[in-house]
């Protein structure tokens, strides 16, 4: 018999939503995976030509969502800007909603309780490493992969396994296509909408942080009007749906085992792995954190692949 997480839900922080009272959604946001977001160097960040432009372009498609989610019945919507520098543009931003920049500490499960019935994902990108793939990162383009009990997983997750645990159920992602699949494939049963498509094949786990940021920025886009009206189609079709079917939550099993993988770059020239453990709790494992070692296979492979040419060469 597993042991149970003190995270989990119980009944009393659950019994607001059971007796149907309220309807309480948190929103996740991030900036990379909207429509209209072209790449890191130009829109992304502070000082960038157009990161003004891509706030808008978030909190519009975040407004998109409040407004499906509020048509399906919800009464209660936190919005939680994630994006590094900040992406919400408040002015702008729905007055139905609260919204929160920062974090507790611990930082797990992103300021997520069990009072809430469901969350949902606007402008997600995919994980690090995603084929035809937008902007893909986990936490940043420094990581090569991360997984929890062998499951390769990125941001949405990271999140969404958390969600799990305390009984928040996952019923609403947007973002690029490759995102969407990621989240389908985690989540059965969870509603998207993709507002774009990468047009690059390939992983680039080959490549060193530098090379990764400027190799995943090539995409096709929705227009940002359009993206927006089926975000909000999207979002109210899985608030109707998660009222009469039953999904959204992750099985988990005790105990937790996640491992991350960092690229190289120009300050870490070999990839390096940390191992982290908890015995009971998948948000307890997110919030342990143990030394990054290099890792050992990929020295020796880079070791051996200028010897094997040389062979070739004579």
């Amino acid at each position: 018999m597993s042991r149970k997480s003190p995270y989990q839900a119980t009944d009393s922080t659950r019994q607001h939503s059971d007796k149907g009272r309220t309807m309480k959604v948190y929103v996740m946001t991030d900036m990379e995976g909207v429509a209209g977001v072209m790449n890191f160097h130009e829109w992304t960040s502070h000082g960038t030509p157009y990161y003004d432009m891509a706030k808008e372009f978030l909190t519009l498609e975040v407004n998109a969502a409040v407004d499906g989610l509020v048509a399906g019945g919800a009464t209660d919507i936190h919005v939680v800007d994630a994006h590094g520098p900040g992406g919400i543009n408040v002015k702008l931003l729905d007055p139905r909603v609260t919204v929160s920049r920062g974090w507790s500490d611990p930082v797990w499960p992103l300021l997520l309780d069990a009072s809430y019935d469901f969350v949902v994902w606007v402008g997600q990108h995919p994980k690090a490493g995603t084929e035809y793939g937008h902007l893909c990162h986990t936490q940043g383009i420094n990581y090569l992969d991360e997984s929890i009990n062998g499951v390769s997983i990125g941001e949405f997750g990271e999140l969404a396994m958390c969600a799990s645990e305390l009984g928040v159920r996952a019923i609403f992602a947007s973002g690029d296509c490759a995102f969407t699949k990621e989240a389908q494939a985690l989540v059965p049963g969870i509603e998207t909408v993709a507002v774009k498509w990468g047009v690059k094949p390939g992983t680039g786990n080959d490549m060193t942080e530098e090379q990764y940021g400027r190799f995943t920025g090539s995409a096709r886009h929705m227009h940002p009007t359009r993206a927006r009206s089926l975000i909000r189609e999207g979002a109210l079709r899985a608030i109707q749906r998660a009222q009469r079917e039953s999904f959204g939550i992750i099985p988990l099993a005790p105990p937790f085992t996640r491992v991350v993988k960092l690229r190289p770059s120009k300050d870490r020239p070999k990839a390096t792995m940390a191992v982290m453990k908890h015995p009971t709790s998948l948000i307890g494992v997110m919030n342990t954190w143990s030394e990054f070692k290099p890792i050992a296979g990929k020295a020796k492979a880079k070791k051996a692949a200028p010897k094997a040419k040389r062979t070739q060469r004579r």
